[in-house]
């Protein structure tokens, strides 16, 4: 099993964004310090939800401050940038990391950052397979053109080329956000590992899996590629000596945070958007989650995965909005959780 904490670089009232920020290269640091697996980075625009609007280049920095830790997108919003633009960036980070870079990817949402960015909303409703084969391809071939809807150009050479770089890998791990039926199967069909998020629990998390596996096996991929299929499973961690007053931890901090953030978003069309309602998600949270003592904490993990049959984690530690409790609650992670998951 591998654990690896979630960072979204959240703004919490009353903090101000450079706060946000340094809590977020904290948390990285000391996540490898702890002996997590993995970083995972969220990307967002104009909202205090996240304050980090490029996860690739917030990556490149934690790449450059740590020596063994994965650093990941997630998601790094596709419709939003140019795949080649993005495939440039992640080739680059594979190959100065030593392999130590995962590209994330996802659709995002109808936001206003399709209008500022001039993608278009066409870019989020329909875009977004073209996008991936695209960016798949300047990650896999030595030359690539395109002659797309939205996308067209000569044939040009794929400078610098993941391939060439390490012996083990064609280039950095790719995994795709999935939230619908049809993200799945987009995902199973070009053999991509799924990102599943920290809203839904195990038992849909189950079924996206089987789903995917039916998918992947229908376009052709062998079982060993199936089985080695590293999906992650999002979620949110916080660890007390006493389940209520992890909970208690979050309960008290993270609406306020989620309400500030989620109302900031603006549709690019004017569409209503069903609000959640914040204290009632965090209690969501706390509930399908590791949160309460180490010992509850190792044993959920170990029930998603056995539930799941997925063995990566990324998870939210900075719930609390503090830097001194982040780090806390990371340290305990590796020294309290991680030692009963082996």
């Amino acid at each position: 099993m591998r654990v690896g904490s979630f960072v979204l670089a959240a703004q919490f009232p009353g903090q101000g964004q450079g706060e946000a920020l340094h809590r977020a290269v904290r948390a990285a640091e000391v996540a490898e310090e702890a002996g997590l697996d993995a970083v995972w980075l969220a990307e967002h625009h104009f909202v205090p939800y996240g304050t980090c609007p490029s996860a690739v280049t917030l990556a490149a920095l934690l790449l450059g401050r740590t020596h063994r830790i994965r650093v990941g997108t997630a998601v790094s919003v596709l419709p939003t940038a140019h795949p080649v633009t993005l495939g440039e960036q992640a080739a680059l980070l594979h190959m100065t990391s030593g392999g130590r870079f995962s590209l994330g990817l996802g659709r995002g949402g109808p936001w206003v950052d399709l209008e500022v960015f001039g993608a278009g909303l066409a870019a989020y409703e329909s875009g977004f397979p073209e996008s991936l084969d695209l960016l798949l391809r300047w990650l896999r071939e030595p030359r690539v053109g395109a002659d797309g809807e939205r996308y067209r150009f000569r044939e040009v050479a794929v400078v610098p080329r993941p391939s060439e770089s390490l012996s083990d890998t064609a280039g950095p791990e790719v995994v795709v956000a999935c939230t619908s039926p049809a993200s799945v199967r987009l995902a199973a069909e070009r053999g991509l590992a799924m990102l599943l998020g920290m809203h839904v629990g195990d038992e849909e998390k189950a079924e996206m899996v089987t789903l995917w596996e039916r998918h992947s096996r229908a376009a052709g991929h062998g079982e060993d590629d199936i089985r080695r299929a590293a999906h992650v499973s999002a979620g949110v961690c916080q660890i007390a000596d006493r389940r209520t007053d992890a909970a208690e931890t979050l309960l008290k901090t993270m609406p306020g945070w989620l309400k500030q953030g989620l109302d900031a978003h603006v549709t690019v069309d004017g569409r209503i958007r069903q609000q959640r309602d914040p204290l009632a998600y965090t209690e969501l949270l706390c509930g399908l989650h590791p949160v309460g003592t180490p010992r509850l904490c190792a044993d959920r993990l170990a029930a998603t995965s056995e539930r799941t049959g997925i063995s990566r984690f990324a998870l939210l530690v900075e719930g609390s909005g503090d830097l001194a409790a982040t780090e806390e609650n990371i340290r305990r992670l590796g020294t309290d959780v991680l030692p009963q998951l082996h």
